[in-house]
Order: C-alpha cells, then structure tokens, then sequence
C-alpha cells in the first residue's frame, strides 16, 4: 500500500471512515516512503516507527503528521536540529500536540530545520542537509525546510512548521505545498521553543488548502497557557470555503512590490498570471500600498535577534542540553557550552540581539524599531479597509542551488515578501501558482486580516481551484 503515503488528509480520513485501509496501512505507508527516500532528500531527523504503529493500531482512524523538530512531543527529542540540545527528550506535549492527538493525528517523525528556526534554506541545520524533492541540487528553504520537503516527497500526509519571518510559506513555495501562517495568536505556541517570541507562530504544510483548513481547525484555539490566544471560538474552516470563488472578491497587489529588489523573471511572470486569473474569475483588482514595507526587513532583524538574544539565554549547559567538557568554572562553562553548542548563523543572530537591546543603543534600534513595526501594521490596516486580500509574489526566486548563497544578507532578502505580514501580526499562506525554468515550484501569497483565516482560507481555496482547473 505504498500509495498511500501520497494521501492528503482529507482523502486518508475519508478513506478511514469507508474502511478501505486502516490507519496501521498508513503509517506503514509513509514509514516505507521514508525509508527509500529519506537517504537522498534527508527530510527527517528521526522517525520513531515503532511508536507510529503503536498509536495507529490504539487510535483507529488517526492521521500520521510529520513534526518540525522544535515543537515538543512527550518522548521524542527535540533538537531544534543543533548540537546544543542533542541529548534533550522532551517529558510534555507541546498544546499543539495535544490539540492534535484529541482530533485523531498522530505526531509522526521530527523534521529537519534551520539551527533553531534561524534560516531560509535549512543549511543552517547542524544535523545533516536536507534537500528539495524536485531538484535535489537545491534547497527545500526554511527555516521549515524539512517539513515541506517530507510534505513535497510524498514522505507525510501532512506536516506541522513554524513560520517567524516566512519559515513555512517560503518553503511551501520551494516545495510545492500550501503553507499557512496564522494569525499572531490563534495558534497557542506552549511547548514551541521560542525564537522571536512576538513573531513566531506554528501552522500547517499540506497537499491542499482543504487540508490545510482541516488541520489548522485542529491546531488552533484558546491556550491557559499562552496569553496570546483569544477566548473566541475557532470558526468552521471547512465550512467557510464552502463555495468558494473569486467572484466580487476585492485583491489587493502591492505598488511597492512591483520591482522589488533581486526578483526573478519567472516568479513576475507567474504572479503577473496569477493576479490575471483571479481577474478573469471575478476578482476586482485593486492597487494599493504599504509604504512603510521598505522597512520591514531592517526592522525584524533588529525585532527577532533582539528576542532571540533574550530566549536562547535558558541554553546555558546546566539544565540541560551541550555542556562542554573543556569548562574549568561556572564562566567558562556557560562561554564554552554555548559556543561549541551554536551554529555561526544563531551565534550572529545573538550578537545582533545582545547588541540592541545593551545601553545606549536600546532607544537608538529597538525602540525606534517598534515604532516603525507599528507603522507598517497600520499600513495594513488601511489596506484592509479597501480589500478582502491581498496578492504577493511569496518568494523573491525559485529555490536556489545549495552554497549559492553565501552571503547573510542575500539570503535574509528570501524573506522580503513574507516579513511585513509576520511583523503586522496578520495571517497569510502560500499556495502553487506554477513552475519556473526547471521545473522549480513558485507559490503565490495571499495575506487578509488578523484573525481572519476563514476569508484567507476561502480565497486560497478559490485561487487553487483555479490552478487545478486549467
């Protein structure tokens, strides 16, 4: 029953409840998959098989879901795929986990990922390369690399991520699957290890938007343990994209991406088609614009390393994780665990952080940066006044080959699309729009307003209807 692996989670619960194979079948399935293909494209870190089957067989009808190696599962390790955590085998579930298990999925398989979510490529990964299923010369991106790879492969049903800057739309874009950042908030990031705590969010990578909808629903919702997630109720995803169409559907496309910096020819051509597509399906195209998006970039990475600085602070060597054995006092064991445990992109990132937010530099970068991230979601809000959506390249290129870019700040602009969405706190999603040169996968973004994943999802759906249709 190899072909099951190839399900998304719609059709796996479908096939269920018809009792057409059993859930053991399925995670059979994707263990087999895993095995012949793991080798070449090195999406998972670990795969637990036996514990899989084992919660198959005691939960009939479960979905197994690949799960990027940051987000804790009682009895599995989570590495943050870096040397300082090897070792560490988490004694919780994270809410997500739980979230998930009670909606019938099973947490199957950690995923590989930038050092602690810090990355565009999944280079960063102290724990081995992983590789984009459609040219394995390439990058999957990041930092979820590993889950849209598994996702892409056909190695998952389905898979979580966390998305701070762009880390699961990105990839999503590079891998050909519908990736959704949700709104800052609706998903409880208990058990999550943080990055950049105002920023960071966990959502799903699937084969659909359907699926995505489907497994979102499940994910998200109130947390006692995250003050940043509402009371309210989590609206009916499925339910909302009942009928979906692009039809009276007011699209924004952005004046000032228009010839943003370092954009590919194909990724403008595709999304010059995809904003055709939805006018000729109803959609009533709108210009409009985000003058402050030119500093989204220099303010998140003033905003993210600051909070980053401040969360990695808890990797010291003494609870738990890397301890050097070349320490001879308390000081030298704290400098010398966190340096040989850090990989030279998380070390960057900590002497950026630890720099702005030190005296005399505090007000100079951090508070004028939050400032400038207040305008830029204001920009937002304005935005959303005249549209329901709005339409954006995801990605700047096509994925690029693996060492081709060496240069930090040429891979921080992998993110140029993505950020100022992240940084307004607003929910957004990358859905397959076509191919470049190659047979690269592009993904488009669309982005609608905070807490409103029923209308992003209802638009994501309308948009990939039109893509399977022609």
């Amino acid at each position: 029953m190899s072909e099951l692996c190839e399900l998304g989670i719609r059709a796996a619960q479908e096939g269920l409840a018809k009792g057409d194979f059993t859930s053991v079948d399925l995670v059979r399935s994707v263990i087999e998959s895993y095995r012949r293909k793991n080798a070449d494209i090195g999406a998972y870190l670990t795969f637990d098989e036996e514990m899989a089957l084992k919660a198959a067989a005691e939960n009939p009808g479960s979905v197994p879901i690949a799960v990027k190696d940051l987000i804790n599962v009682a009895g599995q390790p989570c590495t943050c795929a870096s040397k300082m955590l090897e070792g560490y085998v988490s004694p919780y579930d994270a809410t997500v986990i739980k979230n998930m298990k009670a909606h019938g999925f099973i947490p199957a398989g950690r995923v590989n990922m930038d050092e602690f979510a810090m990355g565009s490529s999944t280079e960063n990964s102290r724990l081995g390369r992983t590789r984009n299923p459609y040219d394995l010369e390439r990058v999957p991106g990041g930092s979820s690399g590993g889950s849209a790879a598994a996702v892409g492969a056909d190695m998952c049903i389905a898979a979580l991520g966390t998305d701070t800057g762009g880390s699961i739309r990105q990839p999503a874009s590079f891998c050909n699957c519908v990736g959704v950042k949700p709104s800052y908030g609706r998903v409880s990031r208990f058990g999550v290890t943080a990055f950049a705590s105002s920023l960071d969010q966990v959502g799903p990578m699937t084969k659909s938007v359907e699926d995505a909808a489907i497994l979102l629903g499940a994910i998200a919702g109130h947390d006692e343990m995250d003050g940043t997630t509402p009371r309210d109720a989590v609206p009916d995803y499925l339910k909302a994209m009942e009928g979906s169409s692009m039809k009276g559907v007011r699209l924004g496309v952005v004046r000032e991406y228009e010839d943003a910096p370092g954009m590919d020819a194909d990724v403008k051509r595709i999304t010059r088609e995809a904003i055709d597509r939805c006018e000729r399906a109803g959609a009533e195209i709108v210009e409009i614009s985000l003058p402050h998006s030119q500093y989204a970039m220099a303010v998140y990475y003033i905003i993210a390393p600051a909070e980053a600085s401040a969360n990695l602070a808890r990797f010291d060597g003494v609870r738990y994780g890397h301890r050097s054995d070349m320490a001879t006092d308390v000081f030298s064991l704290y400098t010398k665990s966190r340096a040989e445990g850090f990989g030279a992109e998380v070390k960057r990132r900590i002497i950026m952080g630890t720099y702005v937010l030190s005296s005399g530099y505090y007000d100079a970068y951090y508070g004028r940066a939050q400032k400038v991230r207040t305008l830029i979601k204001r920009d937002f809000d304005a935005a959303f006044e005249k549209v329901d959506a709005i339409l954006t390249p995801c990605a700047p290129t096509p994925a690029f080959k693996a060492g081709e870019l060496q240069d930090p700040l040429t891979m921080y602009l992998n993110d140029l699309f993505t950020i100022p969405s992240s940084l307004a706190g607003v929910c957004a999603s990358s859905v397959p729009a076509g191919f470049a040169a190659g047979n690269l996968p592009v993904g488009v973004q669309f982005i609608c307003g905070g807490f409103r994943e029923d209308r992003l999802l209802a638009v994501s759906k309308a948009f990939e209807d039109l893509i399977k249709g022609e």
